[in-house]
């Protein structure tokens, strides 16, 4: 009997929502990665295949305010959630559908969604 890991289960899961979600230039896609340090989202336009909007734990904006305080990576979903809120609202891109990208809606992923909405986007 073959095992599969976690990381093939959750890539099968994103498969399976993409087959049915798809961003338009009326509502694009929010999509979200994390990995074991770091947390990624990015406003997609999928008609065109075109990235409207991203940021990143990684982010410069983002990092000078983790760099201030010693933060978790909640926290840290937090404030990637406000940013790309921010900067989307400032595009005039309000509503969003939400791609989770497999993961459980619970600890960062949460964080990160409720920042976002905080932040004036709707999903």
């Amino acid at each position: 009997m073959k095992r599969v890991s976690r990381k093939t289960k959750r890539a099968f899961r994103h498969v399976r929502v993409r087959r049915k979600m798809s961003g338009t230039a009326e509502r694009p896609r929010l999509v979200i990665f994390k990995s074991a340090k770091h947390f990624y989202a990015q406003i997609i336009d999928d008609l065109r295949a075109h990235t409207l909007v991203s940021a990143s734990s990684l982010t410069p904006k983002v990092r000078e305010t983790l760099g201030k305080e010693k933060l978790n990576k909640t926290d840290a979903a937090k404030i990637v959630g406000e940013y790309i809120g921010e900067l989307s609202v400032a595009m005039g891109i309000k509503q969003v559908c939400f791609d989770r990208g497999g993961y459980p809606y619970h600890g960062r992923i949460k964080s990160f969604a409720d920042a976002a909405r905080a932040a004036g986007l709707e999903f």
